[in-house]
């Protein structure tokens, strides 16, 4: 069974121990790593190492002795209460070995958790999970946590009040820091609020928050990109109070919109246009940026373009105006242009 969309998050934070394996893989093998310890907390509980009732196995080794996942599968413990079993690093030549351990699988045994770097859609590792009837593939992508991951993980922490305000901003934070960072950030900020009753604040994140001025300036141009105005103000802060120089943004605005222009002028299309550039443009950024360029369009991306480069020479020249405030409003007019026109 192969899950799809916000149901993978859901699974993962509650997985159904009568099924008897899971498969999660991935390009990023930190999402991956969370997102396995996250289903086998819910399995078997923190306690799993210490009672021996979590048998981890490296992947690699199964091709030549398959035997050792059919007996761990069927071991039982010393300590009573459910098993899993761990395979991880999994490699495509190892799907025979799991197969054989799905086939005798009855109710009692360990469940098998199997980790995994990316699969393509021909491989058998990835086809016996998604063909079976029982067993569960959970594809791990890229994309930020939604809300909803983000409210369960506040919760996990104890941080229970949680205004709209504070979640806007730590959606902004999962954009921009990696899933690690960002589950450190929240056991950090649980651990500042611990026995304080009041409403989680945005100065407050934004205080226990890393330092991530490279992250918070590509997600800003994303947002001016994606005319997201709602998110573009608290961004905006963010970076001038880390003492970015407008010019630094200026530019980087200036050649991500030369970028989303030269894909939308493209005759093969957005997608085609970003994979051949200097440098090229891959995965879920070539995407979004593809995404971007269509909405667009040619015109109006000239007209950002014209916008930026005369911002930018404002700001080389003798003018005396505010240079932040310049950069500001001129991405401001770009957040707030209407959708629509050609």
């Amino acid at each position: 069974m192969l899950l799809k969309g916000p149901e993978i998050a859901r699974y993962l934070a509650r997985p159904d121990p009568s099924r008897p394996a899971l498969l999660i893989h991935g390009q990023d093998a930190m999402r991956v790593a969370l997102k396995r310890a996250e289903a086998v907390r819910a399995l078997v509980g923190e306690k799993a190492d210490e009672e021996m009732r979590l048998t981890r196995m490296p992947g690699g080794g199964l091709k030549k002795d398959p035997a050792q996942l059919i007996d761990a599968v069927r071991e039982v413990g010393f300590f009573p209460g459910p098993r899993v079993v761990l395979v991880e690093d999994t490699p495509d030549s190892a799907a025979d070995a799991v197969r054989g351990a799905l086939e005798g699988w009855r109710q009692g045994d360990a469940v098998v958790v199997v980790t995994a770097g990316q699969l393509s859609k021909s491989s058998a590792l990835r086809k016996l999970f998604e063909t079976h009837g029982q067993a569960v593939c959970a594809p791990i992508y890229d994309d930020p946590p939604g809300e909803e991951e983000i409210i369960r993980w506040m919760a996990d922490a104890g941080l229970h009040q949680l205004p709209r305000d504070a979640l806007r901003e730590m959606t902004i934070l999962a954009r921009a820091l990696d899933p690690g960072d960002l589950r450190q950030t929240i056991e950090k900020i649980g651990l500042y609020k611990h026995g304080d009753d009041s409403p989680l604040t945005p100065e407050e994140i934004a205080a226990l928050a890393p330092a991530t001025i490279e992250a918070d300036l590509d997600e800003l141009i994303h947002t001016v990109a994606e005319r997201r105005d709602g998110d573009f103000g608290p961004l905006m802060r963010r970076i001038d109070q880390q003492g970015m120089a407008p010019v630094t943004l200026c530019i980087a605005a200036l050649r991500h919109f030369r970028a989303l222009h030269l894909a939308a002028a493209d005759p093969a299309g957005p997608g085609v246009a970003l994979a051949r550039a200097r440098p090229p443009v891959f995965g879920p950024r070539r995407d979004r940026m593809a995404r971007q360029a269509q909405s667009w369009g040619m015109g109006p991306l000239e007209e950002a373009v014209s916008l930026l480069i005369s911002t930018d020479m404002v700001l080389r020249s003798a003018s005396r105006a505010p240079q932040m405030a310049l950069v500001e409003r001129a991405l401001l007019r770009l957040v707030m242009k209407p959708r629509g026109r050609r």
